[in-house]
């Protein structure tokens, strides 16, 4: 596995039982100690306390900081301002690897996680906000809005960083079971190791076609449920109102009726499309999760 360069000299310290190069965390990107950094990085690593499980007896984290999941243009078209409370995340380098852990809007944990192995990356840079990390197998994946208070110690965390060395089998972002921090199948819902069960698209296709806000509740994004669920309800007594108008002989009403039909398919669509967005990020069946494993 890559390292930092033999020449980082560490100063190791356990912040909540975490093991932390305070050195390297609680300084600038000149290496020029600031109380108010040690503050800001001691607060986002209390929100990880959850992590020291996935964290090999060798491994310590280097710096903590928040940004925004991958998202598409079409994600951002059909959630506007929204997407930006969804895809919120924290980011933690270690000497090994990042996590990815996608969180609530309050940066909260929601046994969600996922590793970038330096080794399977041809290039980590930052562009602007974002984190862009290209992989050994093509792929590439942008992180959006990094912090600014950590962005150019990232820059210098970064050419530090050797990625040098084998990749793994799937050399790409891959996330871990919360349970037992196996390295869970790409497109498989269930653990290979613990069985844990996720929510899958099977189901949340189902759910969202015979329920309104189906896929929203089904990937817990209450607020969107019970959102997307009016606007359907709304469109489905409009077009039963249309219909009925329509079979009383008003053919102005059957126009209507098939566009409130249109939009009430595309509403349902939408569901669809987002459900399966959330699955991707694999959400646990089981909404209280306990490790069963002390390092990974």
């Amino acid at each position: 596995m890559a390292e930092i360069r033999q020449n980082q000299k560490w100063n190791s310290k356990n912040i909540i039982g975490l093991p932390v190069d305070s050195e390297f965390i609680f300084s600038n990107h000149k290496n020029i100690y600031k109380k108010g950094i040690e503050k800001r990085q001691t607060k986002l690593i209390n929100q990880i306390s959850f992590i020291k499980p996935f964290l090999k007896e060798d491994e310590k984290i280097i710096l903590v900081t928040t940004g925004y999941s991958p998202m598409s243009f079409l994600e951002q078209f059909l959630m506007g301002w929204i997407i930006y409370y969804i895809k919120r995340s924290l980011f933690v380098f270690t000497n090994r690897r990042i996590f990815h852990i996608p969180t609530k809007s309050n940066y909260t944990y929601r046994n969600s996680i996922a590793k970038i192995l330096y080794t399977d990356c041809q290039k980590i840079e930052i562009k602007g906000r974002s984190l862009v990390v290209k992989y050994k197998n093509g792929e590439t994946e942008k992180f959006y809005y990094i912090a600014g208070k950590e962005k150019n110690k990232i820059k210098s965390l970064l050419k530090t960083i050797s990625l040098e060395g084998a990749p793994s089998k799937s050399p790409r972002r891959m996330h871990l079971c919360p349970r037992c921090a196996e390295q869970l199948i790409e497109n498989k819902y269930i653990c290979p190791s613990c069985r844990l069960e996720f929510k899958n698209r099977a189901e949340g296709k189902k759910i969202s076609l015979i329920y309104p806000g189906g896929g929203y509740f089904y990937t817990r994004h209450w607020w969107l449920g019970i959102g997307d669920a009016i606007a359907e309800i709304i469109l489905l007594v409009l077009a039963i109102t249309a219909l009925v108008a329509t079979l009383q002989g008003s053919k102005d009403s059957f126009i209507i009726f098939v566009l409130l039909l249109v939009l009430l398919v595309i509403e349902k669509l939408t569901s669809i499309y987002h459900a399966n967005n959330f699955i991707k990020e694999y959400i646990p069946t089981e909404k209280e999760i306990k490790p069963i494993i002390a390092t990974q």
